[in-house]
């Protein structure tokens, strides 16, 4: 065998085989890609809303998220002494109300005290009712309206200035569906009638 031949035979048997490494790679990350987005349609969301034990204000009883099944809810946790923030959405809440007409008798507005050393049961009777006779006011020791708001996901933290101090809470309405389970939840920056707007959605998609 000529010795060119031989050669160029060593030189082929020298140089390795080449992998694909860039189609293997590639491969690779699709699996991680499609295996990481099947990963977050399958995990669920923090829940909001739950059971909670609290005080109603009208009768001086306690009352737990069991006894308002059947109804939709609009549950708002604020403060009387809120300067501006709770008596603006509470009156919203009320104007929605009047704007739902026959459809409101479905609706329960709750009204959640995060300060309940100065918000006895008498003054929230009062503050609520300034507003509507139909929004409800809910107290409760401290540990109930805790729990309650860590079921809804509320933020609230007492601000001390000087010999006064304010309450700093998460600003949401939250609307609950006759089950228990949240449906949404409304800034407290909504109007009247975007409230009403999203509630005939609402009950309108998912009955009543």
């Amino acid at each position: 065998m000529p010795s060119s031949v031989q050669a160029g035979q060593a030189n082929l048997e020298s140089v390795p085989m080449r992998r694909p490494w860039g189609v293997i790679i590639a491969v690779l990350l699709l699996a991680v890609a499609v295996t990481s987005v099947l990963w977050l349609h399958q995990r669920q969301g923090p829940t909001v809303g739950g059971p909670f034990q609290l005080v109603n204000a009208a009768t001086g009883r306690e009352v737990s998220d069991q006894d308002f099944r059947g109804k939709w809810l609009l549950v708002f946790f604020g403060y009387t002494h809120c300067p501006d923030v709770c008596p603006t959405t509470l009156s919203n809440i009320a104007e929605a109300m009047s704007q739902l007409g026959p459809l409101a008798e479905h609706i329960q507005p709750l009204f959640i005290t995060v300060d309940p050393e100065r918000d006895t049961l008498p003054v929230l009777i009062d503050y609520t009712g300034a507003f509507d006779p139909r929004i409800l006011g809910l107290s409760g020791s401290a540990n109930q309206i805790a729990s309650a708001a860590k079921a809804y996901q509320i933020y609230y933290a007492k601000r001390v200035i000087g010999d006064d101090y304010y309450m700093d809470h998460t600003a949401t309405i939250l609307v609950v569906r006759p089950d228990g389970s949240h449906s949404a939840s409304i800034l407290s920056t909504a109007g009247p009638t975007d409230i009403t707007r999203k509630l005939r959605q609402l009950i309108g998609n998912n009955g009543r």
